[in-house]
C-alpha cells in the first residue's frame, strides 16, 4: 500500500511528458491485483453469497407419433373425460435454492394471504396435469399436500388469456441448496396452429435477493464457468509476472492482519459462526492460528476470568451479569432461539402460558394441549448454558427450568424428584439429537442448527414462527444478544483486536447472515443489542 501511495506521488508531481516514458509497473500491477481480487469479492459476497431462487427447464419435449407401432402407453393419453390429449407435451421444472441463504415462505414476494409463491405459464398450451417429484427434502412435501396447502399448488388458464396454461407452485421453504421438481403434462390450446411451443415462463419473486429478486433460469453445466476462468488467468498472470518484473518476492499482509494465536471460547450455539470465521480469516492472515473450546456461555466467561489473557475471547448467548468486573463486552449478533417438538407430540403451536405450564408441571400429557396421548418429556441444557439462560429469562419469564430427573430422557432415575421428566445435555445439538430420538420430547436450540436438523418440528411460539423480523419488532419472544468478551481493554493491534473488527466488518456480518442471525449493526431497532 505505501509502495502504491508513493508511486501515485511521484506521478502527480512529474510533468505530464515525463510520465509515459515511466510507468509505474509496479502500479499497474498492483492495481491489476486489486481489481481482480475486488472483484472476486463482490461477485462472490454481494452476488452469489445472498439470496438467489433459480429455475431449471430440464425437459420440454412432444412425442412425434403417439399411433407408431411401439407407442403403447403414449397412445392412451387422455383427459379426465377419457378424450384424447390434443399433441401432448412434457415439462419438466427444477426450483432451486441457488445462494447460501435459505429462503422461507416469509421470502416470496407476493400479496398477504396469497399462497402461490411461483407461477409458470405456457403459451399456447393447456395444463392437463402436474404432480411434484424428486424432493430434496422429503418434509418439502406437506407444501404439495391439498389437505395442508388447498390453493397454494394448483393448475388452469389465464384468466385474461385463455391459450396460455398457468401451473401454481406453493411458497416451499429452501434451505441451502435445495430443490424440488414438478413434471407437467400439457396438450395444445384450441386456436393454436405453430408448429412449435414457446418456452415456458416463470414468474417468482423473493424479497432480500440478488438485485430485483426475480427467479433466475440457470443451466447444467460441466467443467468452471467462464469468468471462473478468466478469473483464474488473471491472477495466474499477476502471480506470475510480479516477481520477475520488479523482483519482489514478498508480499505485503493485509492491512489489519494481526498474528499470534488467539483461544475462542464460550457459546455452542454460536460456535458454527466463529469456526468460520476463524478459518476465513487465517485464510486471509496465514500468521493468525486459532484454538477452540465451547463447552457453554457460562464455562466460556469463567474460564477467560481465570485465564486473563489478551488471547482468549469468550462469546456468550446474553450479558454475563453482575460477575466478572473484569470482562468488557461488545454486541455482535442477534441470534434466533427455537422451540423444537418430537413430531409424536402432535403440536406445532403453543402460547407462552402453555409453555410455561409445561415447564412448571401443570401440563404432563400432550392430550392436555390439544397433542397426542403421550407424556411430555422435557430436553434442557446444564446451569451453565448461556442458551438455556435465554429461554428461561425470554420464555419462561425469568423461571428455572424444572431439576433434571432423568438420565435417558423416558424415565425418572432412581431416587430423582418426581414431576414431569426432564433431561440434560451438554451442547445444542445433543439436546436436538435426544428430542429427536424420544417420542414426547420437547427442547431448544440455535434455529439454523434446528432448522437443519431431521426428525424434528419446529414450534411456534404464540402463532409467531421464529423469523429475525418479528424478533427485531418485538413479535416472536425467543431471542438473545451474542457478546464477545474480553479481560479488559486488548491493545489495538492484537489478534483479538483484530478478529474482532473483522466480526463486525462486510466479510463477518456476511459470514453471520449465512448463519441465519443478523449483525447487531443491521438491526432496525438497534437497542435490542443491549442488555435488557
Amino acid at each position: 500500500m505505501k509502495t502504491v501511495l508513493d508511486g501515485t506521488r511521484s506521478l502527480l508531481r512529474d510533468e505530464p511528458k515525463a510520465v509515459m516514458p515511466d510507468i509505474p509497473w509496479e502500479i499497474l500491477l498492483a492495481m491489476i491485483g486489486v481489481l481482480v481480487t475486488a472483484g472476486a469479492f463482490l461477485w462472490e459476497f454481494l452476488f452469489v453469497g445472498r439470496k438467489r431462487l433459480g429455475y431449471r427447464v430440464q425437459m420440454d419435449t412432444t412425442p412425434t407419433d403417439v399411433s407408431s407401432l411401439h407407442a403403447g402407453a403414449w397412445r392412451r393419453l387422455e383427459r379426465e373425460d377419457s378424450t384424447p390429449l390434443a399433441d401432448p407435451s412434457f415439462v419438466l421444472l427444477r426450483i432451486e435454492n441457488i445462494g447460501v441463504t435459505k429462503i422461507d415462505e416469509t421470502d416470496y414476494a407476493v400479496p398477504a394471504g396469497d399462497p402461490v409463491g411461483i407461477r409458470v405459464r405456457f403459451p399456447g398450451r393447456k395444463v392437463s396435469g402436474i404432480v411434484p417429484t424428486e424432493l430434496s427434502d422429503p418434509n418439502m412435501a406437506a407444501f404439495f399436500d391439498p389437505n395442508e396447502n388447498a390453493t397454494g399448488f394448483g393448475m388452469g388458464q389465464d384468466e385474461a388469456s385463455p391459450s396460455v396454461g398457468v401451473v401454481k407452485l406453493p411458497k416451499v421453504k429452501l434451505n441451502r441448496s435445495a430443490h424440488y421438481k414438478v413434471l407437467v403434462v400439457l396438450e395444445r390450446a384450441d386456436g393454436n396452429g405453430a408448429g412449435s411451443f414457446a418456452d415456458p415462463e416463470v414468474h417468482g419473486t423473493i424479497t432480500g435477493g440478488v438485485g430485483d429478486g426475480r427467479i433466475t433460469r440457470t443451466e447444467g453445466r460441466t467443467g468452471l464457468p467462464r469468468w471462473v476462468t478468466v478469473l483464474v488467468g488473471l491472477l495466474v498472470f499477476v502471480a506470475l509476472t510480479e516477481p520477475f518484473v520488479l523482483g519482489l518476492v514478498d508480499q505485503d499482509v493485509p492491512l489489519d492482519c494481526a498474528g499470534g494465536n488467539l483461544t475462542l471460547v464460550g457459546s455452542t450455539a454460536f460456535a458454527p459462526v466463529l469456526r468460520e470465521a476463524a478459518a476465513a480469516y487465517e485464510r486471509t492472515c496465514p500468521d493468525a492460528g486459532f484454538a477452540f473450546d465451547f463447552r457453554g456461555s457460562f464455562e466460556g466467561l469463567r474460564s477467560l476470568d481465570e485465564a486473563a489473557s489478551p488471547d482468549v475471547l469468550a462469546f456468550s448467548d446474553g450479558a454475563k451479569g453482575d460477575g466478572y468486573p473484569l470482562l468488557l463486552p461488545r454486541p455482535i449478533a442477534f441470534p434466533l432461539f427455537t422451540m423444537a417438538v418430537n413430531p409424536a407430540a402432535g403440536v406445532q403451536d403453543l402460547s407462552l402460558e402453555q409453555i410455561r405450564q409445561i415447564y412448571d408441571g401443570r401440563i404432563t400429557n400432550w392430550a392436555a394441549v390439544n397433542g397426542n396421548d403421550l407424556p411430555v418429556r422435557l430436553v434442557g441444557r446444564p446451569g451453565d448454558s448461556g442458551t438455556r439462560r435465554t429461554f428461561e429469562n425470554r420464555v419462561l419469564g425469568g423461571r428455572w427450568e424444572p431439576a433434571r430427573n432423568s438420565d435417558d430422557c423416558e424415565s425418572v432415575g432412581s431416587g430423582a424428584p418426581s414431576g414431569v421428566i426432564r433431561c440434560e445435555r451438554p451442547t445444542t445439538d445433543d439436546v436436538l439429537n435426544a428430542v429427536a430420538q424420544t417420542p414426547g420430547a420437547l427442547g431448544y436450540g440455535e434455529l439454523e442448527a434446528a432448522s437443519g436438523h431431521d426428525g424434528l418440528l419446529l414450534l411456534r411460539i404464540g402463532g409467531q414462527e421464529a423469523t429475525l423480523e418479528a424478533a427485531d419488532h418485538g413479535a416472536y419472544p425467543f431471542w438473545e444478544t451474542e457478546y464477545a468478551y474480553t479481560h479488559g481493554e486488548p491493545d489495538a493491534h492484537s489478534l483479538a483486536a483484530s478478529f474482532l473488527r473483522y466480526l463486525t466488518n462486510e466479510v463477518g456480518r456476511d459470514i453471520i447472515r449465512a448463519h441465519g442471525q443478523r449483525p447487531c449493526v443491521e438491526l432496525e431497532n438497534p437497542v435490542l443489542c443491549h442488555p435488557s
